[in-house]
């Protein structure tokens, strides 16, 4: 296939020269967050979020009018070893259904005024199996890299990127624990809902994997060894919204462990990233926590598709409501104590 990245190597070169944020901009939005008709610091987060999202837009009145939400697919090998409560080719289904519009995440997109792309990735070819060989050779790993990066939307002024792939939190705990050490036990959870036997076995093999890869090197490649499809094109989707100066809400567990392939490869890469939720996944909170985000929603979902990053579209709209819309003390005739 043509690629628009010539090779890893470039993209490890484009992941480490990103832009970075307007200072400027950021000095300018606490400025007018300063003077409006509220009391310094009254509207919490709500405000640091719009300073942020300043930061990376710019614009003294800037509104969030076209988010676009991007659910990625793609089958894992592992899935053969028994690791997930539902066969591998629900994936394919579930793609289906979010092409016809029958899935949370399209009526999450729906009532946030969000674009929603789906991207199946090979379907019919799955990774191997990463307890006995890398995932990706270093060709798909760069295929699924682009896919995600052509996903993008240059107009978009929000990005959210979700993914559905049978057993993808075996290869999202792998990765953390990988990259973040603990131990499988540390990072493995119930996924789609496993029993105690079923737990057992994902740990297992989790532990396979990543003793097998243990030279794992840095983020990108831990990513070929042990990721997935669907994750290496939410990487992609990422560094290409960083590009672009496109601010990204992090959904799950999954989207979080990609997310930490790309800081584990070019410290800062996720400045322009905030968490959209906690997740029920029992690693997501520590994942969470290495990487320095703290979460906008704890509402228990365990579900992925975008789904806890995009209900917080909402939140991050609110913020830059308030602060465009809001009056000033002069404005409004309020003294200002």
């Amino acid at each position: 296939m043509t690629t628009s990245l010539a090779s890893l190597a470039e993209f490890r070169n484009l992941l480490r020269s990103m832009p970075e944020c307007d200072a400027e901009a950021m000095e300018e939005a606490r400025a007018h967050n300063g003077i409006l008709t509220k009391p310094p610091g009254a509207l919490g987060r709500l405000e640091d979020l719009a300073v942020w999202y300043r930061g990376w837009r710019g614009g003294p009145q800037v509104e969030i009018a076209s988010p676009q939400i991007i659910v990625f697919a793609g089958n894992h090998g592992v899935a053969a070893r028994g690791v997930s409560a539902f066969p591998a080719e629900v994936t394919a289904q579930m793609v289906a259904n979010f092409q016809h519009g029958g899935a949370a995440i399209n009526q999450i997109a729906r009532v946030n005024g969000a674009t929603l792309d789906v991207v199946p990735l090979a379907l019919d070819k799955p990774t191997q199996d990463f307890t006995v060989a890398s995932a990706m050779t270093d060709a798909e790993l760069l295929d699924a890299l682009c896919a995600g990066w052509d996903a993008v939307n240059s107009d978009a002024d929000l990005l959210v990127v979700g993914e559905m792939g049978i057993a993808n939190t075996t290869s999202a705990a792998a990765l953390a624990s990988a990259l973040l050490g603990g131990g499988s036990r540390f990072w493995t959870g119930r996924g789609t809902g496993v029993d105690d036997a079923g737990l057992l076995l994902k740990t297992k093999v989790v532990d396979e994997g990543v003793a097998l890869h243990a030279d794992h090197g840095d983020g990108l490649e831990t990513l070929r060894r042990l990721g997935g499809r669907e994750l290496a094109a939410m990487a992609g989707a990422m560094a290409r919204a960083r590009q672009l100066r496109i601010p990204v809400i992090l959904d799950g567990f999954i989207c979080c462990a990609a997310a930490l392939c790309l800081v584990r490869t070019a410290p800062g890469a996720l400045d322009h990233c905030v968490a959209g939720h906690l997740s029920a996944e029992s690693g997501h909170r520590r994942l969470l926590g290495a990487m320095d985000k703290e979460p906008l929603l704890e509402l228990n979902l365990r579900l992925g598709e975008g789904s806890g990053a995009g209900l917080a579209i909402g939140i991050l709209k609110a913020a830059l409501a308030c602060h465009a819309g809001m009056a000033t003390f002069a404005e409004a005739g309020v003294s200002d104590a």
